[in-house]
């Protein structure tokens, strides 16, 4: 199965929908499965004290507060309407992470949209897992952040809604029931994603910890992906090395424009270099069983080596390792049976460089 490759288009729009279009269609044209945005209604999502956080300090200056900032970065439900209506157009899936109930509501009866992207702020939030879970759509969970515990209270939210349909006997109560993982990998196997992640922006490589993907499948035997907030492709690679089957990354069509995200994102020709990269790479990964391929048959008569004469031999004379050597090719008799031959007759003559025959 190919990896689930989104472009993270997140808010690098500037809040502008032509820019948005345009994103589309340079994620369709680079390969990617799906373009992702964000879905919220500011004065929902942030309180008015709310500071920035210091990369978007850094990234959008100290005028404004953090609900300043994001009301400038909103879209409308009309805009984000037409946007899944661009995407059907260019044939590249429109996703969107919603951070509030309303949000996800909008997304599910109005878009239709096909799964969820729930972001590493939100695993905590119980109340918008629960009803995320009684869409019984899938779901891309980001771990940003978060401890196993916490990855383990969020899913457990998850499974009770994934096979409740009545929201209002949600409890904690009710929550602990689903927090075996026995319970949660029966229930959720074929509904989530996890996403290792790390909440730093961009994030250096000794803060990525990407062997987190490999403790994520052993502990809850669920897909995992990586949600990449470093700077370049090479990390992405290396998830998909180590298994990973979704790959998000935030991109942008200027890394100079002004807005929290585009320092840490790819550019246009990197989004498109990065995805034919990993589909390379996934060519290469194979099956894992380690088996010759039938074209190294070939190579290994070349490359090996068989018993040979190193000096005349006539029959009857015993093999030694004055007269009994290893080369090229590898069409004769294993060096391994070496010492087997030692000590033996010849049962014919021998020139030097001929390939010893099975005795």
């Amino acid at each position: 199965m190919e990896t689930f490759i989104i472009a993270e288009a997140g808010v690098n729009h500037n809040g502008d929908i032509r820019r948005a279009i345009k994103m589309i269609e340079i994620a369709a044209d680079s390969g990617a499965d799906a373009i992702k945005f964000q879905s919220f209604k500011a004065d929902k999502m942030v309180s008015r004290l709310a500071k920035k956080a210091d990369y978007q300090l850094k990234n959008t200056g100290k005028s404004g507060s953090q609900l300043d900032m994001l009301r400038e970065l909103e879209l409308s439900e009309s805009e984000q309407v037409l946007l899944a209506e661009e995407c059907s157009k260019n044939n590249i899936e429109f996703m969107s992470t919603p951070f509030d109930i309303e949000s996800a509501d909008f997304l599910d009866k109005k878009i239709n949209i096909k799964r969820f992207k729930v972001g590493s702020g939100e695993l905590t939030n119980a109340p918008l897992l629960l009803d995320l879970g009684c869409y019984k759509k899938p779901i891309i969970l980001s771990t940003g952040m978060s401890t196993i515990p916490e990855i383990q209270n969020a899913l457990s939210v998850l499974a009770y809604a994934y096979t409740k349909q009545n929201k209002e006997s949600a409890s904690s109560g009710q929550f602990k029931k689903y927090y075996d993982i026995k319970i949660i990998q029966e229930v959720l196997s074929d509904s989530i994603t996890l996403l290792h992640c790390t909440s730093l922006y961009p994030t250096q490589p000794e803060s990525v910890n990407l062997l987190a993907i490999e403790t994520l499948k052993k502990k809850f035997n669920l897909e995992v992906g990586f949600s990449d907030h470093s700077l370049g492709v090479c990390l992405a690679l290396g998830a998909v090395a180590l298994g990973a089957k979704v790959i998000e990354k935030h991109f942008t069509l200027d890394k100079s424009l002004k807005g929290p995200d585009h320092k840490a994102s790819l550019e246009p020709n990197e989004l498109s270099k990065m995805i034919s990269m990993i589909r390379v790479l996934e060519s290469s990964l194979g099956s894992g069983e380690k088996i010759p391929f039938s074209d190294e048959h070939e190579t290994a008569m070349v490359a090996r080596k068989s018993l040979v004469a190193i000096d005349n031999i006539s029959e009857g004379d015993l093999f030694c390792k004055q007269n009994l050597g290893i080369k090229r090719p590898g069409t004769g008799i294993s060096p391994f049976s070496y010492w087997d031959y030692i000590g033996k007759k010849a049962k014919r003559n021998y020139k030097i460089d001929e390939i010893i025959e099975p005795q």
